[in-house]
């Protein structure tokens, strides 16, 4: 704002200097009008142009727009108040109120007035009424007094905004740090906590077995065996959840989601007994996936394996993944009871079942599309996943 009122006393400089030098007397006058002339354009030029560079200056230094006043009160009783340089003389106590507050714009609206009022009393031809000689002088002190308000207006508006960026900054680090927490507890959930569970289990089995009147060593020592392979899976399982954390911001370590797929279920097979068949699908190859999108495409897909064989009592399930298109699909089929009808999300979240709610909060997370349900087949529940080839790739500056 400051700036555009300089850029306002350029143009009624350039329009009054003209008659300031026709109206100014020959030698000496002459020379000080054209010395005010050139010192009052150029200080406005240069503020007017490099604001942020010297506006500091004068807002350290109230002596300067005070001499800049008196040179130009020179061209005002050169070029006489009725020439459009009086609208400069309006400007000052404005531009004092923008930039000193209210004592400034006092100080400059009465200097300013009392320099009209006394340029106006030396004229040989002074104006008929009070009333068109305190004009201009009025006009000083309203300006004065709308630059003060326009001042305190702008100052409490930028705190307002600074407040709101203070609040939008938390709000921000609040939601990355409740979607972090969500992100943690769905990795803990789908891997180490399973396990552990399982551990649980055998622990119990083992506590049982010891506890039998007739014990057998075989069962018991069978027993401790799956104890400590539940152990360690759970300590591998913590070491790939940290590693794989670790890898989600190097983007140059790709995976590649077929073979990873095809051993994960390979190993569901041997660790269940359950009847797990992995089959490639699509007539194209599925290009490398980053680490971050492929753990999550992969832990949707063990998450649907271990579901079924919980939960859906199956005899078979059939896992396959391929390029269809602009999409790379993986799907996982079991031929158990399936759903119970009506089933929601909502639901299941009550309930406390999330295994299903983080499936859809992964998938949501890369921007794939999943869908539950029967989907074409007979029976059984098929998880299907679809993801845009679009999101595998990086675009380069």
């Amino acid at each position: 704002m400051c700036r555009q009122v300089f850029g306002f006393r350029l143009a009624m400089i350039a329009l009054a200097t003209p008659t300031a030098l026709v109206n100014a007397n020959d030698g000496l006058p002459t020379r000080l009008v054209g010395a005010a002339v050139v010192v009052t354009f150029m200080t406005s030029y240069v503020l007017f142009r490099d604001w942020e560079r010297f506006g500091p200056l004068l807002l350290r230094h109230p002596s300067l727009l005070a001499a800049d006043t008196l040179f130009g009160s020179l061209l005002l009783i050169a070029a006489g108040p009725d020439s459009t340089l009086a609208y400069v003389s309006v400007c000052t106590p404005l531009l004092a109120g923008l930039v000193y507050g209210w004592r400034g714009a006092a100080v400059f609206a009465s200097l300013q007035a009392l320099l009209l009022l006394l340029i106006h009393a030396a004229q040989e031809d002074p104006a008929p009424g009070i009333t068109e000689s305190a004009l201009l002088p009025g006009l000083c002190v309203i300006a004065g007094a709308v630059g003060s308000s326009l001042r305190n207006l702008m100052l409490r508006f930028g705190a307002a905004t600074q407040a709101l960026t203070t609040v939008q900054a938390r709000l921000a680090v609040t939601e990355a740090v409740s979607a972090e927490r969500a992100r943690l507890a769905r990795e803990m959930h789908d891997s180490v906590a399973k396990t552990l569970h399982g551990v649980a289990l055998a622990a119990d089995g083992l506590t049982t077995s010891a506890n039998a009147d007739r014990m057998d060593p075989a069962l018991v020592r069978q027993q401790a065996a799956l104890v400590a392979r539940s152990a360690r899976r759970a300590a591998a399982e913590s070491r790939e959840l940290l590693a794989d954390l670790r890898r989600e911001s190097d983007p140059s370590h790709a995976t590649d989601v077929l073979v990873e797929l095809a051993a994960r279920t390979r190993d569901f097979s041997a660790r269940t007994g359950l009847t797990a068949v992995y089959r490639p699908t699509g007539a194209h190859a599925v290009p490398p996936v980053p680490p971050a999108v492929a753990r999550q495409l992969l832990t949707i897909a063990s998450e649907a394996m271990e579901n079924a064989h919980r939960h859906a009592h199956p005899t078979r399930v059939d896992v396959s993944a391929g390029v269809h298109g602009d999409l790379l699909r993986i799907s996982v089929h079991d031929d158990g009871r399936g759903l119970p009808p009506g089933t929601s999300l909502e639901q299941l979240r009550r309930a406390g079942h999330f295994g299903l709610v983080g499936m859809v909060e992964r998938a949501a997370s890369v921007g794939a599309r999943i869908r539950i349900g029967r989907g074409g087949h007979p029976q059984g529940t098929e998880v299907r996943l679809e993801l845009p080839l679009a999101a595998l790739t990086t675009p380069t500056a």
